[in-house]
Parts: structure tokens; sequence; C-alpha cells
């Protein structure tokens, strides 16, 4: 199962730049601040997944048709780093609940994966994870779905169909309400995202002495531009939307990427094939310039659209 970039997830990670902290703070500091480090990563990993699945897509279809199932869950350096985070129990409810004659079979297998991801969270995080899966075989309450969070699908097609994620922490709680194929590459980065959310969630006790967020005036006129019915749109709906706008530019800048690039390693090839030394070496410049331009409009677009959906969730909170 091929959820998140491992390797590449943490190897962009921004330094850390902020000024010493007293003996007093320092320890709180270092939590935060490995909090901010692995949601870099994980913006990251995003970024490189969507070029990954773009790939996929357009030059391999045969990989595309890959059985479901061959190879087991392995979890990303940051979600690994999250889940030793974990001081008390997260109690996860995956609800797979589809019915066969309306669901496809790729669904079907990709729920499968899914819940094969869910086994990895919990064998990693060492007894701290309680993972409760509701399927089709289970006695669902639509009630109980509609509490956690998760959402129904499917109801024009015949029988109600649920696959989401519900997590409790600390009585606290987030929420996947649906998870679809489409955004398989996401679906780790979402949900450790989520289970972050819970971990650093201040004490109730405490929020009314909290500052208001500040919103990103600029991350605003982004989401309003996006979602024209932003008024009546659900938070669900409005996050469809802006990732679907997301992958469009993802894709766009896979293509330009790929483009650069091979014009780059064709003119390093040529001068290897003639050159001098010094042709030779400012072609290897010209290639590494590119490939780190490119990765660093991945990482740009990347935490554009988490701050747009940041954003929208800002926004839908204000508006209850």
């Amino acid at each position: 199962m091929r959820i998140g970039t491992r390797a590449l997830s943490m190897a962009y990670i921004p330094a850390n730049h902020a000024g010493r902290p007293s003996g007093r703070h320092r320890g709180e500091q270092g939590g935060a601040q490995g909090i901010v480090l692995v949601l870099a990563s994980l913006l990251v990993a995003a970024a490189v997944s969507a070029v990954l699945v773009y790939r996929a897509t357009h030059h391999s279809p045969a990989a595309a048709a890959e059985p479901a199932g061959t190879q087991p869950a392995t979890l990303s350096d940051a979600t690994l780093t999250v889940l030793q985070k974990l001081d008390s129990v997260l109690e996860i409810r995956f609800y797979s609940v589809l019915d066969p004659a309306s669901v496809t079979d790729s669904v079907m297998a990709f729920a499968s994966r899914v819940d094969q991801l869910l086994s990895a969270y919990q064998q990693a995080a060492g007894g701290k994870i309680n993972l409760t899966r509701i399927d089709s075989r289970s006695k669902l309450k639509p009630n109980s779905a509609r509490a956690d969070g998760v959402q129904a699908f499917n109801l024009d097609k015949g029988e109600a169909c649920y696959l989401g994620v519900a997590l409790a922490f600390k009585g606290r709680k987030e929420a996947l309400p649906y998870i679809s194929p489409e955004w398989e590459q996401a679906v780790e980065p979402d949900l450790t995202r989520a289970i972050i959310r819970l971990i650093e969630a201040p004490h109730p006790a405490a929020t009314a002495a909290l500052v208001p967020l500040e919103i990103n005036t600029n991350a605003v006129k982004e989401v309003k531009a996006l979602i024209p019915n932003l008024g009546t749109a659900s938070l669900e709906e409005g996050t469809r939307i802006l990732r679907d706008a997301a992958l469009k530019e993802f894709s766009a800048a896979a293509r330009e990427m790929e483009t650069q690039v091979k014009e780059a390693e064709q003119r390093l090839t040529q001068a290897q094939n003639g050159g001098s030394d010094a042709d030779q070496e400012a072609a290897r410049k010209h290639l590494r310039q590119v490939q780190t331009e490119q990765t660093e409009k991945l990482q740009q677009i990347a935490a554009r659209s988490q701050a747009q959906i940041d954003t929208l969730q800002q926004l839908k909170a204000a508006a209850h």
C-alpha cells in the first residue's frame, strides 16, 4: 500500500531558526516546534504524492491495475513521530459500510487498503490506539455515524454507504467524513493532521483565555473565488472543491517539472558526451537548480492549499 512518501516526506523539513528558548520554556517550545516540523513534512508528502499520482495515472496504466492488498501499509516518519506523542488512548472508528450493489470493486479495494493503513497506525502506537471497525455486518445506527461526523453517500443508488474515519481523544473529536479513492495519497497526511489537532487542542478550561485566530485575508479571497456559493456549501463540499483545485495545480506543476527536468538532463548528457569539465559542472548545477525550484513550487502549492482549507474551517466555525 503506497500511501505517503516516507523518504521524501522528511527530506525538506525547514530548519528551525527560532531564538534559543530559556530553560523554563525550552521543553514546551521544543514540543511545539516538533509539531510544526511534522506539519511541514506532511505538506511536502502530500505535494510529492500528488506528483506520483499524476505520473502513475498518465504514464503507467498497468500500475493502476495492480491488485490491492499485495503490500502491507507503511507509515511515514512524520506519522510515526506524531504517534509517539500520544499520552492517552486514541479511539479510532473506521466506518466501511458499503453496498455491493452500488459500490464499485475499486472502492471496495480502497476500503481494504485504508483498513491496512489503520492497522499500521494501531501497531505503531504501541497500545495507544483502540481501533473499532464498523462494516456492513455491523448493526449500524445512522445517527451514530452522523454523531461521529461521518457522512452517508450513494443514497440515490441504493442503501446508504459510509466510508470515513472518526477519532476521539480526551473528550475531543475529529473526523474524515468521507474518504475517496481519488484522494488515496492524502489519507495518511489528513489522518495524521487530525491526530495532531487532537493532541495540540487546548484544555477546555483554557479556551476562554485564547485570542481568536487571525484569519489569512489572502486565503479568504482565494476560498471565496473558488467557492462562489460559500454561504450554502457544506464544509465537506467546500473542502472537496479546494482539493480539486489544488490537484489541478499539482498536475500542471508536475507536467512543467517533468519537461524542465528532462531538458536539464539532456543538457547534462550533451555536456558529458563532449563538453569540458566546466560545461559538465554547469549542467549539473542547472539540473540541481531546476529540481530545487520545482520542489519549492510544490511546497508552496501544498502550503497554500492547506491554508485555504484551514481558512474554510474557520469561516464555517464563525458562521455557527
